[in-house]
């Protein structure tokens, strides 16, 4: 849980509510436009070999989107064309809207499938072929451990909601009303009352992150929708901007070997900020 933090780490936390001038919270802006987000998306490329493109995506860039909306899918025909592929990329694997980190892109549709298969395979298998990071309000108790939850969407006025479900029933996992979901943690850092976590996901469910972080009562700084807009850190109460993403997909183990997305710089600057180790 959260401790009493020293008079030092409570200023650098006040730096976060007021970042200095020579601070750049990188990030993708929703008032970027189709050309802006495409050059973004160029200088973001961390592997290419054969068919495989890897990215470094930012957050709040979603993946899909409804025909007109600005998407990482209805951008690759143009960054196909500036990045010179000759044939049309795929989406292998992607993090939510609201992560940042790796992209795995195929313009080999054999090898799109191929992967895909291996990612679910993977699961099947327990393993964890992806890997997060994520700073909390808030230190677990124990430095590794597992996260296990139902969860379930659940309409709460007019949005809906991902929730958990203490202990669902067998009808309602059998409707797939609910599922099972499983997240290993384990404590990278930590500071006061922050740390650095590593989060591997045995399951895959929409914000499924976020709340198994709220459920360790370890939100991530990041989270506007399962944990305030308005956090305390030390004490200090700071507000988060909504460029900043609940966690970063670190690594994707692949047939081949792992691959590796640094985090973003205003992730780096947290840490910093909070004098947690990079790790």
């Amino acid at each position: 849980m959260a401790g009493t933090g020293s008079a030092a780490a409570a200023a650098a936390v006040r730096g976060l509510a007021r970042p200095g001038p020579g601070t750049r919270t990188a990030g993708w802006r929703r008032l970027l436009g189709p050309k802006e987000t495409l050059r973004l998306l160029e200088g973001s490329v961390v592997h290419r070999e054969g068919a495989l493109l890897a990215l470094n995506k930012p957050p709040g860039l979603p993946v899909l989107g409804r025909p007109g909306d600005l998407s990482l899918d209805a951008l690759l025909p143009a960054l196909r064309r500036r990045l010179g592929l000759p044939a049309e990329l795929h989406v292998v694997k992607a993090p939510a809207r609201e992560y940042s980190g790796l992209v795995l892109l195929s313009s080999c549709y054999h090898t799109t499938k191929k992967l895909q298969q291996f990612f679910t395979d993977a699961r099947w298998r327990g393993q964890y072929p992806a890997t997060y990071r994520a700073i909390t309000v808030g230190v677990p108790a124990e430095v590794e451990g597992e996260i296990s939850a139902g969860l379930s969407w659940q309409q709460q006025g007019d949005r809906a909601m991902v929730v958990p479900v203490p202990a669902p029933g067998r009808r309602s996992l059998a409707r797939k009303d609910v599922k099972s979901t499983l997240t290993r943690y384990r404590v990278l850092s930590a500071v006061g009352g922050c740390a650095l976590l590593q989060l591997q996901p045995r399951t895959a469910f929409p914000e499924q992150l976020q709340v198994h972080l709220t459920l360790l009562l370890c939100p991530a700084l990041g989270d506007h929708k399962h944990s305030s807009s308005v956090g305390r850190v030390l004490g200090v109460p700071f507000f988060l901007s909504p460029e900043s993403a609940p966690a970063h997909t670190q690594e994707l183990v692949l047939p081949e070997g792992p691959l590796c997305a640094p985090p973003p710089p205003y992730f780096l600057h947290t840490l910093r900020c909070l004098g947690l180790p990079e790790h």
